[in-house]
């Protein structure tokens, strides 16, 4: 574990574990490094060096006022990959996260990059536009930052025991020990950087940075996903990327990396060694 500053003076917290190919992994919105626990223990066991950061205003990372946008996100992980000296790097991104490595790629180049990966990623685009007809009504990102102004603390509750883990479906048993530690990883975070975040998240076109990717993309997203629509992200976002594969997954929800942990690590494994 250590932090690196950002040239704009930002700490930015990691974790370092184990030696081998490194995996980076970026985190979704709310949450933390923390949220890859599953993983980063599985693929150490796999003989893979890994590391997560906490995104800047999230975790223990600096609870600045600013910055809090995809070229920001992006700066932040190519400073903690050069203070590292990392390379040939597999990237590994859920939700926001996946935007993050997404416009890294895009911005930073693919020097030190080997692979891709895009778990209920946000690309190519959230919100609704005349040219994304299939978005969400920009008032529904609208909501989600009135909910949290008004108490994060009940927002951060609400979401995972509802449609981030799909526990809201029919027959779905919310497992209480999950939803806590969303809550936790959440709270632990910086107000305003998560509000700042709904807009980069949700706002944020990333065609043109997945059009530059060549390296190869794994897409891997499940069908009943009620935070990222399926239709309009994980196929798109594949067909958008010069070598992309999509592996979908019916019925699983938009955190099935730790709802389905078992599932994700093992295809995803599968899918390094191919």
């Amino acid at each position: 574990m250590g932090y690196v500053t950002t040239t704009d003076g930002v700490e930015i917290f990691y974790k370092d574990w184990g030696s081998g190919q490194p995996i980076v992994f970026s985190h979704g919105w709310p949450l933390s490094a923390d949220d890859w626990d599953t993983q980063m223990l599985f693929f150490l066991s796999q003989g893979y060096r890994v590391i997560a950061a906490d995104r800047r205003g999230h975790g223990r990372s600096s609870q600045v006022s600013d910055g809090h946008d995809m070229d920001h996100y992006a700066d932040d992980l190519l400073a903690v990959i050069e203070h590292l000296d990392l390379h040939d790097v597999i990237h590994v991104g859920h939700s926001t996260g996946g935007g993050e490595l997404t416009r890294y790629l895009g911005r930073h180049g693919e020097s030190r990059a080997a692979r891709a990966v895009l778990i209920s990623a946000v690309p190519p685009l959230m919100v609704q536009t005349d040219a994304n007809p299939g978005g969400l009504p920009k008032a529904v990102f609208d909501d989600l930052q009135a909910q949290l102004a008004a108490s994060r603390t009940t927002f951060y509750r609400d979401l995972p025991s509802g449609p981030f883990y799909g526990y809201n479906r029919p027959g779905a048993e919310p497992n209480e020990a999950i939803i806590q530690n969303w809550w936790r990883q959440g709270m632990a975070g910086g107000a305003k950087a998560h509000y700042d975040g709904i807009v980069a998240f949700s706002q944020t076109d990333f065609t043109e940075d997945l059009k530059k990717i060549t390296i190869p993309v794994l897409v891997m997203h499940g069908t009943d996903d009620q935070i990222v629509p399926y239709a309009d992200a994980g196929p798109l976002s594949a067909k958008l990327v010069k070598n992309g594969t999509l592996k979908s997954y019916e019925g699983f929800p938009h955190g099935m990396p730790t709802t389905q942990a078992d599932t994700i690590n093992k295809d995803l494994l599968e899918w390094l060694k191919s």
